[in-house]
């Protein structure tokens, strides 16, 4: 049965087909929020993207633990929050993806990560009048990270706000509560969220006309923050100390303040690593309007994928600007790092048993 018009938001449209159950005025009635808690939370799937958090009557919870939901809040039965989770009837991306060309790069403005590009995407974005702000993840003095709004490229000189965090952050539920004030927006985030971006830009029209740019991360794994912060603390790691973090070579390096670095293997870490990352297998944003990492490039650079000609347009103003440093990107590394996170997270999972298990490398 069709949804009601009037029982959804303006913006939230094309919801006719989904499937889901009407709205139930009896609390103990299945609702579409069940859906999204059976098949993706308790199936153990679920990425912690936040894209489900545009609920209309904010029941989906996102917070540093596990996304929970309040029925209380009365679930409209619009379905929204299945038709935009990327693991909802999920099936996995992976490989290097489609791209127009590779370039390795490293920022001549600014001091990133490892080349600083994608800093230095978002400033010439912003430069160029393709995006009016973009939001970033900063972090506090424990490595917390938090959304902040970038409007300038003055404000991508504070060391807070660029480089890699290791942690959930609620991008996707800041990136609603301001689609209607911006009338273009950048976006940085890990895979999974950029699916989460391209299922939103599929179903609600305002998320297509308003979200200019995407930038995907390279990633294998990301962490809850307290689990994080707690793990590394009771190894003599303390975060507040901290002035980076990175993952290099299947090693988890803290940098501290006096110059001093704390080194795990990743694969050690594994019994923080949340139940949705052993399902990806998309390691370099295959949907992405550009996809940056540090594999494949020489120290201090940046890999750089150029997917959609909007990213195309950006990276031909750095050059013409002589913003950045070019060099040849090594696609085979990247290749090998797609392979490899499809071979440590199966999808379906491995039963575990003496005769399959294996650990993260």
């Amino acid at each position: 049965m069709p949804v009601p018009k009037n029982w959804v938001s303006i913006e939230v449209k094309e919801l006719e087909d989904l499937p889901c159950l009407r709205y139930a005025e009896k609390p103990e009635r299945a609702s579409s929020w069940r859906l999204l808690k059976e098949r993706v939370v308790e199936a153990g799937i679920c990425s912690h993207c936040g894209t489900c958090t545009v609920c209309p009557v904010d029941l989906i919870i996102l917070e540093d633990r596990p996304v929970d939901f309040d029925p209380k809040k009365g679930c409209m039965g619009c379905g929204v929050c299945v038709a935009v989770c990327p693991r909802y009837n999920y099936s996995p991306l992976n490989g290097v993806g489609e791209y127009i060309e590779a370039s390795a790069g490293k920022s001549k403005r600014f001091t990133g990560q490892d080349g600083a590009m994608v800093t230095e995407f978002m400033a010439t974005a912003l430069e160029m009048g393709e995006i009016e702000v973009a939001l970033f993840v900063a972090r506090d003095e424990m490595f917390r990270p938090y959304i902040v709004h970038v409007r300038s490229s003055d404000e991508l000189l504070n060391t807070r706000i660029t480089g890699t965090k290791y942690s959930y952050a609620p991008v996707m539920p800041e990136l609603h509560r301001i689609i209607k004030r911006y009338d273009s927006i950048g976006f940085v985030g890990t895979p999974c969220m950029i699916s989460g971006i391209r299922k939103l830009q599929q179903k609600i029209p305002l998320y297509k006309k308003k979200v200019r740019l995407a930038v995907g991360l390279f990633c294998t794994e990301n962490f809850y923050w307290h689990q994080l912060y707690d793990y590394l603390k009771e190894r003599g790691a303390d975060l507040k100390n901290a002035v980076k973090t990175d993952i290099t070579k299947g090693n988890f390096i803290v940098t501290f303040k006096d110059g001093s670095e704390f080194t795990i293997p990743v694969k050690e870490m594994e019994e923080i690593v949340p139940d949705g990352c052993h399902v990806c297998q998309d390691f370099s944003a295959v949907e992405a309007d550009v996809s940056i990492g540090s594999v494949g490039s020489d120290p201090g650079f940046s890999t750089v994928l150029i997917r959609r000609e909007n990213a195309k347009k950006i990276f031909d103003y750095m050059i013409e600007k002589g913003y950045v440093e070019t060099g040849k990107a090594k696609m085979k590394i990247v290749q090998r790092l797609c392979d490899f996170k499809v071979k440590i997270h199966p999808y379906p999972p491995k039963e575990e048993g003496p005769e399959n298990s294996e650990g993260t490398q």
